[in-house]
């Protein structure tokens, strides 16, 4: 029942604020990011434990994934069990990760991108590299804290005995922040690791001697290495990477490229780098490509095949520039540290690592330390047990229960106890054994009084004397307790190392010349949109008549551009050498099909060059006019905004104006209505915008009426004409722009 006293009056932005904040904070120490210890986000970390507690290790039969997945997602891990199969597969990709934590068995996906098989039809368990993070789970070194629903346990933190967060990089989006930390070669970062913990003062610089950049699983170069000691120091910044190449002879004269490593980013989409170079291809972007081949198997190998006599270190750095063949992986080194997102450098994240690993071993040493205690006061009493052992076999006779028996042992307590001599019971009183002693003699069986399992004992006894005086020295000096870390870091080098696979360089950024004979061309439009170019000198006098036929005949360069302006307020550009080259009877293309325009109504056909030396004249429906200088549309983009149209408007007439007839003031504007209103004013008054601006009042129209065709003529021209229909301009009078027409009869 509601009542006033369990109402809670809360402010709803403030618990909006409070909901978000704990959300955000949720999917960044919970999901999103890797902690810097172990290099592991909380997915990660939950399936190689469910891995390790179902037994997989790496000399175990594979299990199914889906058993993995709904063990991870029941016991530690409650989200979808999509995203934790995801995870899964991205730990075994040898593409993705230098040392990869599951061993997969089936589909487990390509480097090309295609998707691993469903997970009820691939195995997976645990690799060699994972139980360096695994190792010494049942010793104590790390905490254990409850599951989502309090039933089982999970560590906090997985003993991570090498950095894998450089060792194998990570990616991934939070709220806010995003980490992107590329791979590295883990022979060069654990001796990094070593150097630091001989020397904690190294500088980035020197740390740099060990480790001298990334090293990607799938090769490559990385082409601004300069740069690489700022991203190191500051924790961020961005790598120029690239694919690596050789060039062959093909066949006939021909010379190919083969792209053998592919950059980093490219990892998984080897497929989108292909259909890349297939499509420039077929767009005549690139017109030097005669084909290009995937001939690649377990190794990559792209094939372009370069025309005969074309400039191939030319074609090259079009490459680079227009495909994923270069690319740039933004480096952000953030991970968690006590539960707070923080921006590490290179040394930051080794130094972090190491005191881990001191905190580590500290609790291995101590935990092998109370073992062999133990072991030693067990083996201390067995010892002494065999040189009394016919009195302790007369205990065990005399003796009731094994309650009795041990009270003896413990304590001397021989009450109730049966003796055949008053010596025995007189030494009997003697025994002052510890409990782990007497638990262990009185579980002793009788080989143990076998002369060489006594000597045995004696040999136990001494190692474990030796033992602990080493682990109390490893303990009590902060120098031997490094001195086992670097051994066993050395050893793991030996494990782990594996030769550099990316290239360090500095290279300029590549810039593409176009490959194009210049030449004069006309580029005629039919009446129905069909575009073709046509070589100038191929026209003769026989058929320059035929020209004529053409509503839009321009000549032109091949290497201008055809600007197609449309209703809508766009302007369009389509490369003169892609409008398709034939002969004059022959038909051409649709220009639709090689430009960008949709189903909007075409409005003027102008080339580049004579646009960009021009004043554009612009004037919409609602009677809006202004000028543009053509200058505003210098730009590559194959489509632009080329001017501002009100809602409901759309532009009426373009005319493009050079500068003779802007400069002789004789330009007047016409101007006629659907209500055959005209009107007519001077050019001049028309204002000179930016291509951004709506423009300026040209006629003033009634609610109902809307500009039918405009015309930008000479004043001594006797005829305007308005979509065929020609009028006398006499029946137009001369008034200031923005006025109201007059009745044209």
């Amino acid at each position: 029942m509601v009542t006033e006293e369990n109402i809670i009056i809360q402010d709803f932005s403030e618990e909006m604020k409070n909901s978000y904040r704990d959300y955000s904070v949720s999917v960044i120490i919970s999901r999103a990011l890797p902690d810097v210890r172990d290099g592991l986000k909380p997915v990660q970390r939950r399936i190689l434990y469910a891995m390790n507690e179902l037994g997989l290790a790496p000399d175990k039969q594979h299990r199914k994934s889906a058993r993995i997945v709904g063990d991870t997602m029941g016991k530690y891990h409650p989200h979808g069990d999509s995203s934790i199969y995801d995870a899964l597969v991205h730990m075994a990709e040898e593409w993705s990760m230098s040392v990869p934590l599951v061993d997969g068995h089936g589909n487990f996906g390509s480097i090309d991108g295609d998707s691993a098989a469903a997970m009820r039809y691939t195995e997976a368990r645990l690799s060699k590299g994972a139980m360096n993070l695994l190792t010494g789970l049942d010793r104590n070194l790390v905490d254990f804290v409850p599951n989502f629903d309090e039933r089982e346990k999970e560590p906090v933190i997985l003993p991570a005995k090498l950095p894998f967060l450089l060792i194998n990089g990570t990616t991934g989006i939070a709220v806010g922040m995003a980490t992107n930390i590329p791979p590295h070669n883990p022979g060069e970062i654990i001796k990094g690791a070593i150097a630091l913990l001989d020397n904690p003062e190294l500088t980035t610089e020197k740390l740099m001697k060990y480790i001298p950049g990334p090293d990607f699983p799938t090769g490559g170069i990385i082409a601004n290495a300069d740069e690489i000691a700022n991203i190191y120091e500051n924790g961020e910044g961005r790598l120029r990477v690239r694919g690596k190449y050789i060039i062959e002879d093909g066949e006939y004269g021909k010379k190919n490229i083969v792209i053998t490593e592919i950059p980093f980013t490219s990892t998984g989409n080897k497929s989108r780098l292909v259909e890349s170079l297939v499509n420039l291809m077929k767009d005549k972007v690139f017109d030097e490509i005669a084909d290009v081949r995937d001939e690649s198997s377990s190794d990559v190998r792209i094939v372009v095949e370069v025309k005969k006599g074309r400039n191939v270190e030319n074609l090259l750095n079009g490459i680079f520039k227009k495909t994923p063949l270069e690319d740039t992986y933004s480096v952000n080194m953030l991970a968690v540290r006590d539960k707070q997102p923080k921006i590490f450098s290179l040394k930051g994240i080794l130094e972090e690592f190491l005191g881990f690993e001191e905190e580590l071993y500290t609790k291995e040493y101590t935990h092998l330390l109370e073992k062999a205690k133990s072991r030693a006061e067990v083996v201390e009493g067995l010892i002494k047990a065999v040189d009394v052992i016919d009195l302790i076999i007369e205990v065990l006779r005399g003796s009731e229960s094994i309650k009795q028996a041990k009270d003896c042992l413990v304590n001397g307590n021989i009450a109730e106890i049966k003796f055949k001599s008053e010596a025995s019971k007189k030494a009997a009183k003697e025994f002052d054994f510890t409990e782990p002693q007497a638990d262990a003699i009185l579980a002793m069986p009788l080989s143990r009084l076998i002369g060489l399992e006594v000597l045995k004992l004696s040999t136990e006894a001494e190692n474990l004397k030796q033992n602990i005086e080493e682990y109390n020295k490893i303990l009590s000096d902060k120098t031997e307790l490094h001195r086992v870390i670097k051994t066993d870091l050395k050893a793991n080098v030996k494990n782990f190392e594996k030769p550099r696979r990316t290239e360090l360089l500095n290279e300029e950024k590549q810039v593409y010349v176009e490959e194009v004979k210049e030449e004069d061309v006309y580029v005629l439009i039919d009446r129905f949109g069909y575009a073709k170019s046509v070589d100038v000198s191929s026209i003769s006098k026989a058929n320059e008549e035929a020209l004529n036929e053409y509503p839009t005949k321009i000549m032109m360069k091949n290497t201008d551009r055809i600007c197609i302006f449309t209703a809508s307020g766009n302007m369009h550009q389509v490369k003169a050498k892609d409008i398709p080259k034939v002969r004059l009877r022959d038909k051409g293309t649709l220009v639709h099909n090689i430009s960008k325009v949709g189903k909007e109504e075409i409005i003027l056909y102008t080339s580049f060059a004579e646009l960009f030396e021009s004043m554009v004249f612009f004037a919409t429906r609602k009677g809006f006019v202004k000028l543009v200088s053509g200058v505003e549309f210098d730009t590559n983009r194959s489509v632009m905004l080329a001017t501002k149209l009100e809602e409901g408007d759309e532009l009426l007439s373009v005319r493009v104006l050079s500068a003779a007839e802007i400069l002789s003031h004789d330009l007047r504007v016409y101007m006629l209505t659907k209500k055959k209103i005209g009107l007519s004013y001077l050019l001049d008054e028309v204002v000179e915008m930016k291509k951004s601006g709506r423009g300026v009042k040209g006629i003033s129209l009634a609610e109902d009426d809307e500009v039918k065709g405009v015309a930008v003529e000479i004043s001594a021209t006797t005829e305007v004409e308005f979509d065929g229909d020609s009028y006398k301009v006499a029946k137009f009078k001369l008034k200031k722009r923005a006025a109201k027409g007059d009745k044209i009869k």
